[in-house]
């Protein structure tokens, strides 16, 4: 009997990941946040970005991580925002497989469900790298997620709770948003 591991597939991938967040802040603040092209690369840390805009497509320069293309899909304020991008990876949108990022806002309670689902890992090519950007992504998302709610939440003045945060699935809880891939 052998007990040598079986090796990862493209089928051990899933292609979408699923996260989301309660903010409390209106809507129209949460997609204040969220509809800037690139808002999510960071370190789990909200910071400014040299951004230039060419149609639908922004170039969008990160002081640690460098430049990204991003494409806009779709702006709906404030319920949608669809960006395409190279899940993690610095460069242009032609030079390799894209994901497509939605952000959508319902109301919830005293706020919004800001909710994430990036799709397109099994455009990816080869199953080592479909599956470490599955993976940064997967918990990359939550980390961003509380990103963006610490944001709006400190835009709309509302005191921040320590305790919040991204959850595994539209309702469940969980915590990290996509990471830039390592080089």
């Amino acid at each position: 009997m052998s007990t040598a591991p079986t090796p990862l597939t493209t089928d051990d991938v899933p292609d979408e990941i699923l996260r989301s967040i309660h903010v409390a802040a209106s809507a129209e603040t949460v997609f204040d946040v969220i509809s800037e092209p690139g808002w999510f690369i960071n370190d789990g840390e909200y910071r400014e970005h040299r951004i230039t805009r060419e149609g639908p497509t922004a170039i969008v320069v990160d002081p640690v991580h460098g430049g990204f293309q991003i494409g806009t899909v779709e702006l709906d304020p404030p319920r949608r925002a669809v960006f395409r991008w190279l899940s993690g990876v610095a460069g242009a949108l032609e030079d390799g497989p894209a994901t497509t990022i939605e952000f959508t806002i319902e109301p919830e309670g005293e706020g919004v469900r800001l909710t994430v689902r990036e799709t397109g890992f099994a455009g990816i090519s080869t199953d080592a790298e479909r599956r470490a950007r599955y993976e940064d992504n997967l918990g990359g998302w939550i980390e961003e997620l509380d990103v963006a709610r610490v944001q709006a939440e400190a835009r709309a003045g509302a005191p921040a709770d320590p305790r919040a945060g991204a959850s595994d699935g539209p309702r469940a809880g969980g915590p990290t948003g996509p990471r830039p891939a390592r080089a």
